[in-house]
Parts: C-alpha cells; sequence; structure tokens
C-alpha cells in the first residue's frame, strides 16, 4: 500500500524558477530514493515556506527518507522540519482522481 508524506518547513527562499533552477540536481536525488514514486513541490513565498507532498511504497520507506530529508535539510541550516506520513484510503481516492496507483 502506498504512503503519503506531507513536508513543510520555513525558507527564505529562492522560490519559482529560482527555487526550480537551484535545487534541479536535488529534485534528479530525490527520484533515486528507495520506494520513491512522486512528488509534489509546495512553496509559499509570503509566508516563507516550502516543502513538498511525496507518495512512497510503502510506511517504512517514507519513514527512512523523511529521516534523512530532515537531517539533510538541517545540513542548509533548515530547522523545524515538519513532517506527517498517511495511509492512503484508496477507495476514496479513486473517486476522486488522486494519483496512486
Amino acid at each position: 500500500m502506498p504512503y503519503v508524506l506531507q513536508v513543510d518547513f520555513k525558507m527564505d527562499g529562492p522560490f519559482g524558477d529560482e527555487m526550480a533552477n537551484a535545487f534541479t540536481d536535488l529534485a534528479k536525488s530525490i527520484t533515486e530514493e528507495p520506494g520513491f514514486i512522486w512528488k509534489i513541490w509546495t512553496e509559499n513565498p509570503e509566508a516563507k515556506e516550502a516543502g513538498g507532498i511525496y507518495l512512497f511504497e510503502t510506511k517504512e520507506t517514507a519513514e527512512k527518507y523523511l529521516d534523512m530529508h530532515t537531517k539533510r535539510l538541517g545540513g542548509f541550516g533548515i530547522n523545524g522540519v515538519n513532517g506527517k506520513i498517511f495511509a492512503i484510503n484508496s477507495k476514496l481516492t479513486e473517486i476522486t482522481n488522486g494519483p496512486v496507483k
């Protein structure tokens, strides 16, 4: 069963195209993580927040990624990472066209 990982944190930037240019290599490396399926990158420049919504193959791979990513963000000087892992209700998600297959 796939699991969703929701992550957010305070960040001064960059955002938008600058963020895309600065984090392209990071994005490519994320695709190589065990159990990774997809990520939606999130940002709110006004609130100085960023993060993402991820889909992993299992709860265990989501937990391992969250632990590693929290440490990596700390290395960038980003602390106070909020991470939550959720099981997916497949029947309701299918009705609402969620991309979890």
